[in-house]
């Protein structure tokens, strides 16, 4: 005789195989491997979809990430401005009768400003070492470049301001 595995699979030996029926013939064999190589196709063209897709999405992010920054700088360098006013002669406010006035007025509103300037990177330092929701909008790079601004020395307007 045969196996006994074999003798189980005939016909009213009780094993049923795929969709129910008796384990046997070639043409359904056939058929189950046209299924599993038709659903494993399908599988492997949506991964290459989502993979495709998440490329998409990961340069998206970078090029935003990129503008982001940008702006956050030209944001920085429009608010300095704004700090600064226009200078002697302005159209936006008078010149002080005295320039020693103004001049000592302006150093005061950069040391108040600085101040503050400090204690937002103080608490953006604690934020971020605590993981608070504060820290996690900037990203480390920017944070990095806040701190490394805030160790320089100051220039530009600034350093004219204190010499004066």
């Amino acid at each position: 005789g045969r196996g006994g595995a074999e003798e189980a699979a005939e016909p009213g030996g009780g094993q049923e195989g795929w969709r129910g029926q008796s384990r046997g013939s070639l043409q359904q064999l056939a058929e189950r491997y046209a299924d599993l190589a038709a659903s494993h196709s399908e599988a492997l063209r949506q991964r290459e979809e989502r993979e495709w897709h998440n490329a998409r999405l990961r340069q998206e992010n970078a090029r935003l990430r990129l503008e982001n920054r940008r702006l956050r700088r030209e944001n920085r360098c429009l608010f300095r401005q704004a700090l600064l006013g226009p200078g002697p002669g302005g159209l936006d406010k008078p010149a002080a009768a005295d320039p020693g006035e103004e001049a000592e007025a302006l150093r005061a509103q950069l040391g108040r400003l600085q101040e503050k300037h400090r204690r937002a990177l103080q608490h953006l330092r604690r934020c971020r070492a605590a993981g608070g929701p504060e820290a996690s909008e900037l990203d480390d790079g920017e944070l990095d470049e806040l701190l490394e601004e805030d160790e320089q020395p100051p220039s530009g307007p600034e350093q004219l301001l204190k010499k004066r």
